[in-house]
């Protein structure tokens, strides 16, 4: 924590996650420790790389403003992770009831009589994904991680025998689905059939009660089958049918 006589500054530096390609942000608390009202400005030496919001204000007697610094994506790392961009932040005690519309550049002017403070930060890279210890007991020119590397290729192989295997049972279940609804389709046009040769029968029934001869169609029917089955035998072997 850095302290003056107008506001305690938390951190004491700026700490970014680094990571290429990507914007990182951090925060700074500005605590009032005073009865009056505190007027704030912070400037950097590399403008074009920070945004910071807000970049002035007003802090009320006894209460923290929050500043958000956010560091542009950047293309390149720095050798070491080490960055020289500074930031210094000026406070100086501001009339009462002012706002940020109030605040002048001329108000941060060191001038006789005025009291201007002021807070120099710097910047520190934290990498976003430090690396992983190296395990004990490896040797020199060895690859840890070629056992990971194994297990992963057998998880990854028995992955795709297993969604092979289900896709397999799919469609034989596909399969099973498609004969079992064919066989109810001929199942039901089967019992329909049948259904219509009983009322046949039954008909057939009631208008040959009347006749002395009740059998004589089905007994004309069985004579027209046997001789039609008696001319396909001779036609096969060559002799004559005559009726």
């Amino acid at each position: 924590m850095s302290s003056g006589d107008l506001i305690n500054i938390q951190p004491h530096e700026l700490k970014f996650p680094f990571e290429l390609k990507k914007q990182s942000s951090c925060s700074l608390q500005l605590t009032n420790k005073t009865e009056q009202y505190v007027a704030f400005k912070v400037k950097t030496t590399n403008p074009k790389k920070y945004c910071v919001r807000p970049n002035t204000g007003i802090v009320q007697p006894g209460t923290t403003c929050d500043v958000t610094v956010t560091m542009q994506a950047q293309k390149e790392a720095p050798s070491d992770m080490q960055c020289k961009d500074k930031f210094l932040l000026q406070s100086v005690a501001a009339p009462h009831g002012a706002t940020t519309k109030d605040i002048t550049p001329e108000m941060f002017n060191k001038e006789a009589g005025k009291v201007v403070e002021e807070f120099k930060l710097r910047v520190v890279y934290i990498p976003a994904n430090p690396p992983s210890p190296v395990p004990e007991g490896s040797e020199e020119g060895s690859s840890p991680r070629a056992p990971i590397l194994e297990n992963g290729n057998q998880n990854m192989g028995l992955s795709e025998a297993t969604t092979r295997s289900v896709e397999e049972q799919k469609e034989k279940s596909s399969e099973a689905l498609s004969i079992i609804s064919k066989l109810n389709v001929e199942k039901s046009y089967a019992l329909q059939q049948n259904q219509k040769l009983h009322q046949e029968l039954g008909l057939r029934g009631i208008r040959q009660s009347d006749s002395p001869f009740p059998f004589g169609g089905l007994i004309e029917r069985i004579t027209n089958i046997s001789i039609i089955c008696c001319c396909y035998h001779a036609h096969e072997t060559g002799s004559v049918c005559s009726e």
